[in-house]
Formats: C-alpha cells, structure tokens, sequence
C-alpha cells in the first residue's frame, strides 16, 4: 500500500454570536481536516488543532512541506513516517504549527490502520479500559458585556449545563482576578454543592494573580484550575501547586515528548491535558501518555474541534489504562465545548450525538467502535464549508 496524495480541508463558518476567552473575542468556528488517501482505495482521516489564520498556515505545511517527504511511501509505517517527518523539521520547528500539521497526517495514518485491521483504534492500541466516558460540559464564555450581566449569565448557563445532564462543567475566566472569582461563585451558585466545576484561564495570569484566583477556587471546591500562567513558565507551575489546594491543570500548549519531559519533572501539574492534534499525533499522544504515567500524573486529554478531533479522543480516552488502579480508579473525562459547533455535530455521515447520549446516560458516551477513528466526514459538509485561501 501507498500514500497517493495528503489534502487539508479548511473549513469555516460565522458563528451565531461572538465568544471569548481570556486572550481574544471571536466570531468564526475553523477546523482544519485532514485526508490521507492509498492506492488501494482506504481514506484516513485527521485533524490538526488551530483555529483561523493558523489553520491555512497549516495547510500549507500539510500539503507543501510535509506531504513531499512522504508521498509513496507505506500509509502503514506510521512511526517511520512519523519520525521521518520530525527529523527533517527538527530545524525548523520542534513545537507549534508543524507538530500540529503532523499531528493531523499522523492522526489520519491510524485510522487507515485500523481500517486495514477492520478494528476501532482503542484495539490497535491494545483495548478499551472502559466502554463509556464521563462527559463535561464547558461554557461560560466571555462576552463583551458588563461583569454584573456576566456573572448573572454565568449562574443560568452553569444550571443549564448540569441539567443537561453532564458530569461536571468548566468556564472561562480572564476578566481580572477580582471579577474572575466574582465568575467562578456565580458559576457554583448555578451547579450548587458537590458538583464539579473547573475554570479556565488561558494562561493569563502573573504568579500573584494566579495565587489570588487559585486560593478562592479552592474554597470554592473548585476541581481544577486550567493554565493558571504562561506554559513557558515551569517555577511558576510548581509554587502554584505546592501552595494551593485546587489542582493544576494545563500542557495543552505542549509538544511532544521532550517537552512534556519537562513539564512533568518540574512536578507542576495535578492534572495533564495533552492535545492529540496538536502535540505529534496519536504516535507521539502514546508516549506522552506514558511518561505521564510514568509520573503518576492523571489525564483529561484536551479536546477542541470537529467530530474527528472528539472521536479520537473517545478511542484514546477508552484506551488509557487507570492510574493507579483498583476497585474504584480515578477515570478521565471527555472534554465537550457545549457552544455552537456544526464541524463537531453535523460533519460525520454518523452523527456521534454527545448530547444526547449524555442526556439519555447521566453523564457519559459510548466509544465508536467502526473501523479507525470511528467516523466519516460527509464529503458534501466539507465542499460546503470549505475556506479557499
């Protein structure tokens, strides 16, 4: 068998009203999937983490630097592949945007695998540690609003999400330490006692700010508080979770082994969150996944972007063995951004259904369990979204 031809598909759409996180507003959803085609007529499918402009500089790196390095050779080699592609581009990139274009390509080489196989991935890795997944629920975006209708806002849609029947919420937070805590009471108003709630920073916070924030989620009960500071800045990981009692989460910003190395030596998280289409891919996911292991430190894998990005992730959630095991394990939980998303919902031939199963379930989803991936992106979808450019 032989990879005959590598194409991106770009897609986009105007959203039905603007979000924000703690970095930018935004009003346009982008996915970036990838398609792996053979000459014996089996597809894999990819995804590479970046929204907007960065998924077109992707696509270039996808279809004009990487796919030349591998056009006939075995779809099947995908760890040869893989280290291939990263050696020719250790020069020119070890993290950021090329990891993410061979995170979509290597992504998509499973799922030919499997397809060959006639097995789900969660097999070819070595089976299902669990058949269903505790589903979250995040939302609570930033608005270009007041505080006051933000924190009002933000107790209605932490309700609306527990009765929706998720297993635990998150928010976003980055208006602020003062008017952030303000946020996180609102949002456990809304979900009330006992029910998980986690808030996300994206990173923008100094140290000082973070301890302020951090020290009121844990009164609050707060589960986990999500890149507090800058990923570069490892000391400060480390006094943040030596001197508060709400975990630290983060490395969603993190490529690759030698870097998730790093991270997890410096012992500055509670909870690792590696992005698969970001960080190398499902080959590089699995090592990742074993030092993480390896430190004793549990994972909720990062999740953000189409059906396929959150069907991987069901395979790789459903594949990760418990840490540190027993009768009653510490389980990881699938992210789910409850904001408008068509390239999530409407993108497979098969719709996943998220919502509905969590609803029907209290709180969790099957695993896919047709061949790859587990799902098929319907070819007219991507024609009708399509970005040129």
């Amino acid at each position: 068998m032989k990879i005959t031809a590598i194409r991106s598909h770009v897609l986009g759409y105007e959203l039905p009203e603007e979000l924000g996180y703690s970095q930018q507003y935004y009003a346009r959803r982008t996915a970036h999937i990838v398609e792996v085609t053979t000459d014996e007529g089996i597809t894999g499918w990819g995804e590479c983490f970046g929204p907007g402009n960065v998924a077109l500089g992707n696509r270039a790196i996808v279809e004009k630097v990487i796919a030349p390095m591998i056009l006939g050779d075995d779809p099947m080699d995908r760890d040869v592949i893989w280290h291939k592609v990263y050696n020719l581009l250790r020069d020119h990139g070890q993290k950021g945007m090329p990891m993410q274009a061979l995170s979509g390509v290597d992504i998509a080489l499973w799922d030919i695998a499997g397809k060959v196989a006639g097995l789900p991935l969660h097999k070819l890795i070595g089976g299902a540690h669990r058949t269903r997944v505790p589903v979250y629920g995040y939302g609570m975006m930033l608005r270009r609003e007041s505080v006051d209708e933000m924190v009002a806002r933000f107790t209605d849609e932490a309700a609306a999400i527990k009765g929706m029947g998720f297993a635990a919420t998150k928010m976003k937070i980055g208006m602020g330490p003062r008017d952030d805590v303000r946020l996180a009471e609102a949002v456990r108003r809304g979900v009330g006692d006992g029910y998980r709630f986690m808030a996300d920073a994206n990173h923008c916070y100094t140290t000082a700010d973070a301890f302020y924030v951090g020290r009121a989620l844990g009164e609050l009960d707060a589960y986990w508080f999500e890149e507090p500071i800058a990923p570069e800045d490892h000391d400060g990981y480390r006094e943040l979770r030596a001197g508060l009692t709400v975990n630290i989460s983060g490395g969603e910003a993190e490529f690759n082994r030698w870097g998730w190395r790093a991270i997890l030596e410096n012992r500055g998280l509670d909870i690792a969150q590696p992005e698969v289409c970001a960080l190398g891919g499902i080959s590089e996911y699995l090592r990742v996944l074993a030092l993480c292991h390896a430190h004793f430190t549990p994972v909720v894998n990062h999740v953000w972007g189409s059906a396929v990005a959150v069907a991987t992730n069901l395979q790789l959630l459903a594949a990760m063995p418990p840490l540190p095991g027993g009768m009653h394990p510490w389980e990881p939980m699938l992210e789910f951004d409850t904001t408008h998303n068509a390239f999530r919902d409407d993108l497979p031939v098969e719709p996943l259904d998220i919502q509905g199963q969590v609803a029907a379930s209290g709180g969790t989803v099957a695993i896919p369990d047709k061949p790859g991936v587990g799902v098929e992106p319907d070819r007219d979808f991507l024609a009708r979204y399509a970005i040129d450019g």
